[in-house]
This record gives C-alpha cells, structure tokens and sequence, in this order.
C-alpha cells in the first residue's frame, strides 16, 4: 500500500510530528510505502530511513514580504518569505496561521496543492492520511484518492479561535472516509464541531516508538554536567521532570508555583524543564521572581536526550490546562518514570494512581501534594519494581508496533 501523509509541522517539536514519524517508520516496516508531505525551515532537516520526504520550505525568522515567483518553497534558496504557521508554537516558529496575510495564505495552500498534485502524480498514493482537521488535508480533498484524518486537538482549538478557518476544516471533513480521535476527550470535541460528521469518528490511542523510549541506565552526572548543573545543584535531591511547549495551555507556569510550595521543605528536589516556546521568557521571569533556585531550563532536545531526562527521572509533569492526549506522559512512562497529569483532556484515559496520579487543572497546592506523595510513596527494591511496572503498562498498551495494525486495517477499510 502506497500512504501520502500530510502534516502541518516538520517531524521533530510536535506531537503530531512525532505522531506521523512514528507511523510513518512502522508502515515501512510492515512494507508499506509512505510519504510525508511537510514543512521546513532548513536544508538540514532529519531524513526518515525508508520514507519519502517531500518538503516545502519557509524562512526562519522575521517575516519578509516578497512577490514571489510563483514556483516558492521547493528549495531554500526559493523558500515562502515568512516562517510556517502554527496553532500555538514550535521550537523553531511562533508563527501562527491568524498572524498570516491573505497573500501569504495564498502563497502558502498554492505551495502545498502543488506538492500533493505532485505526489499524487508521481507516488500514486493509494491513501492519504491528513494530520490536523485543518488546511492541508482539505487540499488533498476530492482528488480521488481516500482521505483519512487525525484530529489532534489543537486543530480543534483552532477551530474555536480562528472562524475564518473553518471552511478548510469542513471541507477536509465531508471529503475523508474517517477522522481518528486520539482520546475520549478529542472525540467529544469532534463531535461537538462536526456533529453531521460524528458516525466518521474512529477511536485509536496513540502509540510511543519503543525503538525510542525505553528503560536504561543512565549517567545522572554525565546528564546535568552537559547541561552545565554543578554537582551540589543537583546531588542528594529528586529529580522532577516536564517536556513539552513551553505554551500556556502547557501549564509550566502552575508547576512553577507549585514548586515554591515545595522548594524549601525537607524533601530536596531539582526540576528539569525540556521545551521551547513563545512563553519562555515568561517563565523564567516568574522563577525568578518567585525566587527558584533548583529549576533548569533546557531548551528543546531531541527524543534521544528526551530518554535520558525520563531514566534519571522521580517523577514527570504533565499539567497541562487541557491535553488532547499527552505522548509526552507515554514516553516517560515506557522509561519507568512515574507520571503525575491533570485530569483533563485525553490524560485521563491512561493516567492514574497506578502509574502516578490526577490533580485538577490550575490547582499548584493539589499539584505540590501529588508531587511529593509520588516522590515518598515507594522506595528501594519496591520503587525499581513499580517503575519497571509502568514501563510494561506503557510497552503493553501504546507500543507503536502493535497499535499500526490498527491503522492498517483503518487504511484497508478505505480502500474498499
């Protein structure tokens, strides 16, 4: 089977870019053919072994406004003359699709039905699978070829704020033979904004590369000393972990009060925080001025670094306002770190004491308490146990491997 994917966001820096890489790589395992229709900001974009990548290129930066030449974005040197949109952020553009132009909005779908008028020329697709309820796959809509899509939540956020979108997403809706719903929660949304749509909706969990994430022994000195932590920051203390944008539907900035509460009372801890996003300086203004001495900041890493962080690990943060489902918290767990999450959104359907616990959203005193009741809750023989128990609930559950035949008898489905 030959699967044309499109996603609004290069593959590294987002969930649903981790999303489509991780599918991508097990649908070529299991012989299928993919290609990923994405966007870029550099020549030096990470390939994917076995997959076809077709990219059109943006400008890092400031926006620059140009006449273009008709044919822009297929190489740097010709790339669209601002950087690609996005719902929220990413590490490499806070760029998002209401700051757009009608001129660069146009610049932006011709370039892209161009590179799926290609692709379908030149792949033969038999499928293509849409990343978002948005722009993209609405492109790709009556063109004859089957179309799947994934709503990943943001999408459906967007859908909310920016009314002069949803045309786009109406379109992609009525075309494609199914929408796949990550989460409870997003199935709800789904329903809520596409109600003539609603007998569309499949359920599929998402899935975490266990190539990627896994549990190994880790060096806790060699990890803070290549992020410039001295010794006596960290030595003695517990480790607390986020990863994630550092947007404000994230949440960062409750678990900086929640650190405060905690900080300074006998059981010591050191907070790590991995991500970028348009809400950084913010954050570490508010940890300054609430006088923060053990977090660190890390600014984006990659999914190998990500590792690293979650085996050194005590406990993982997720509190976010609300999640449309959180691989981050699968990621973590399939490396043995205990989850702390709010119970919003999609991290109730597989978040709970077993693995960590819930607190409710902007709540930092529920937060705090959670905190170190998982930080004190086990230790010695029975804390390696249980850690190597979520590791198995995640491997067992949301293993990539093992959730791509579902899709693969989504895609067949289709086909018919």
């Amino acid at each position: 089977m030959k699967v044309l994917m499109i996603n609004h966001f290069p593959l590294a820096g987002s969930g649903s870019g981790t999303y489509t890489r991780n599918l991508a790589v097990h649908l070529s395992k299991l012989g299928h053919e993919v290609c990923i229709i994405l966007p870029e900001n550099t020549d030096a974009y990470d390939k994917v072994e076995g997959v076809r990548l077709h990219p059109v290129f943006f400008t890092p930066g400031e926006d620059i406004e140009t006449e273009g030449n008709g044919r822009t974005g297929e190489t740097m040197a010709d790339a669209l003359p601002f950087n690609f949109p996005c719902f929220t952020t990413h590490p490499r553009s806070v760029n998002n699709f209401a700051n757009l132009s009608e001129k660069q909005l146009k610049m932006y779908t011709d370039a892209f039905e161009r590179a799926i008028d290609e692709e379908i020329e030149d792949f033969r697709p038999d499928i293509v699978h849409g990343q978002h309820v948005w722009i993209l796959p609405s492109l790709a809509a009556g063109k004859g070829i089957p179309l799947v899509l994934t709503a990943h939540g943001t999408d459906l956020m967007g859908f909310d704020k920016w009314p002069q979108f949803r045309h786009f997403a109406q379109k992609a809706m009525d075309d494609c033979f199914a929408v796949i719903s990550i989460s409870k929660d997003n199935c709800t949304l789904i329903e809520e904004r596409f109600p003539e749509n609603m007998d569309k909706i499949v359920m599929m969990r998402n899935g975490y590369d266990p190539s990627i994430f896994y549990i190994e022994e880790t060096d806790t000195d060699a990890l803070m000393q290549d992020h410039g932590i001295k010794r006596e920051d960290y030595e003695g203390r517990k480790i607390v972990t986020f990863a994630g944008k550092l947007t404000n539907f994230k949440g960062v900035d409750v678990l900086l009060d929640a650190i405060k509460l905690y900080e300074d009372k006998e059981l010591k801890t050191v907070t790590l925080i991995a991500g970028d996003g348009e809400e950084r300086d913010a954050l570490h203004k508010q940890a300054k001025e609430l006088g923060l001495k053990t977090v660190h900041f890390f600014g984006n890493v990659p999914q190998s670094e990500l590792r690293r962080i979650y085996n050194v690990s005590d406990v993982n943060l997720v509190p976010s306002r609300r999640e449309p489902f959180g691989l981050v918290a699968i990621e973590a767990m399939a490396c043995g770190a205990p989850v702390i999450a709010t119970d919003q959104g999609g991290l109730p359907d597989f978040v709970n004491e077993g693995v960590g616990g819930l607190v409710p959203v902007e709540d930092a005193k529920a937060l705090a308490e959670k905190i170190l009741d998982v930080l004190t809750r086990k230790e010695g023989k029975e804390r390696e146990d249980w850690c190597k128990d979520i590791a198995s609930y995640a491997r067992n559950h949301y293993a990539q491997d093992t959730i791509i035949r579902e899709l693969e008898e989504l895609y067949k489905r289709g086909l018919k």
